[in-house]
């Protein structure tokens, strides 16, 4: 599965999950640094918009592909990221003919206590 070129920047790879879904792991590097010690809002809320769309990707192919536009975006942020690898997984709530609805968590050592998650709402073209 191709990412998207923001991916790159971030250093991000994609593992397979449970069920065999798309898990993106993100390196801790210089280019993610917020405050000194601390990942940078920005970059855990662009990797959460990664893992969603990933997601999404993954189950449109499953039905014949399409193109999506975002329409909008929320992160909450429920803890600072440490300087350690962080993953991230997008899960499909809702996959309709003209809207998807996706929710993604951002977690480092445990996935049960979140660093972030997000909610998102994307516009459908199917192919």
């Amino acid at each position: 599965m191709a990412l998207p070129p923001y991916a790159s920047i971030l250093g991000l790879t994609v593992e397979t999950g449970e069920n065999g879904a798309p898990l993106l792991v993100m390196p801790f590097s210089g280019d993610v640094l917020g405050r000194p010690g601390f990942l940078h809002g920005g970059a855990i809320g662009g990797f959460l918009e990664m893992a969603a769309i990933v997601a999404l990707q993954y189950a449109l192919e499953a039905e014949g592909g399409g193109r999506i536009k975002p329409i909008n975006v929320t992160v909450d942020y429920m803890r600072g990221g440490r300087e350690k690898e962080t993953r991230a997984q997008g899960i499909v709530t809702r996959l309709g003919t003209r809207v998807a609805n996706v929710e993604a968590i951002a977690w480092q050592d445990d996935r049960d206590r979140p660093i972030a998650a997000a909610r998102m709402n994307y516009l459908l073209a199917r192919d």
